[in-house]
């Protein structure tokens, strides 16, 4: 019942008054050459409602290169290709897309709505309609029960979907969720910080990708780490191996320095 979380599509003078906003930057000397649609998926919006908003800001905010966009496995599958081709042809350029986990049963727990297929189909249609695609996962998502096969279909899903940016993140238990009730039933015990270390490991070592700047360095991740990969796979490995051999916690961010 919180307002903040119902969704809503914000009425079109609003969006309006936004554009004209940009627009008035670009007038006064400024440079706008990319633009994000938020917040949330937003790629659910109607596809004639997204079509308008492209061709608006093309016409006031023509330095604008490309727009970015939150989408995710149903929002993506229920736009046609020519949609979506559509939508490239007016600067939908990426499409940041939290796919979280490639195992079934961790998805199904978490409410997420969409199976790791789904994903993989997503992946695949974007890659038809031109549109970028980058992808984020969760650390620890599946809890010490299903970390391994958590990881390894993860791995597996990376592999199918192929996409050129992954990020991962570190799964957060945040107060007053569902997680958080799990967790103090004891129905889920996140991976402590070397578990954590193992399935990224894991990642990096068994997903394949054409070219892609794999990404571990959110403020929620206890190990920093960019990799290009496949380039930097044996790189990658060495310096989690080394951490993960080690166990000295002065080699990672500390606790006061993680985030959401």
């Amino acid at each position: 019942d919180d307002p903040v979380q119902a969704f809503r599509i914000k009425p079109w003078p609003t969006v309006a008054r936004d554009i004209d906003e940009a627009a008035a930057r670009v007038a006064g000397g400024g440079v706008v050459s990319r633009v994000f649609l938020c917040d949330g998926d937003a790629l659910i919006l109607p596809f004639a409602h997204l079509e308008r908003i492209l061709l608006a800001l093309r016409e006031k905010v023509p330095t604008v290169r490309r727009v970015g966009i939150y989408g995710d496995a149903r929002s993506i599958l229920r736009k046609t290709p020519a949609e979506l081709a559509r939508l490239r042809e007016l600067g939908l350029g990426i499409v940041y897309h939290g796919v979280e986990s490639g195992d079934d049963r961790v998805l199904a727990d978490v409410v997420k709505g969409s199976t790791a297929a789904d994903a993989a189909a997503a992946a695949a249609r974007l890659r038809d309609a031109g549109i970028r695609h980058s992808v984020m996962v969760m650390l620890g998502l599946g809890g010490t029960a299903r970390s391994r096969e958590h990881a390894a279909a993860t791995a597996d899903l990376l592999t199918a979907m192929d996409p050129p940016f992954v990020g991962d993140l570190t799964t957060t238990v945040v107060p007053d969720t569902p997680l958080a009730r799990s967790a103090a039933a004891g129905d889920f015990v996140l991976p402590d910080r070397w578990g954590l270390l193992t399935e990224l490991r894991t990642l990096v070592a068994d997903a394949r990708f054409s070219r892609c700047r794999f990404h571990a360095n959110h403020a929620s991740n206890y190990l920093p780490l960019s990799l290009n990969l496949p380039a930097d796979r044996e790189r990658g490995l060495a310096l989690l191996d080394r951490v993960l051999a080690a166990r000295d916690e002065s080699l990672l961010k500390p606790e006061y320095l993680r985030g959401l």
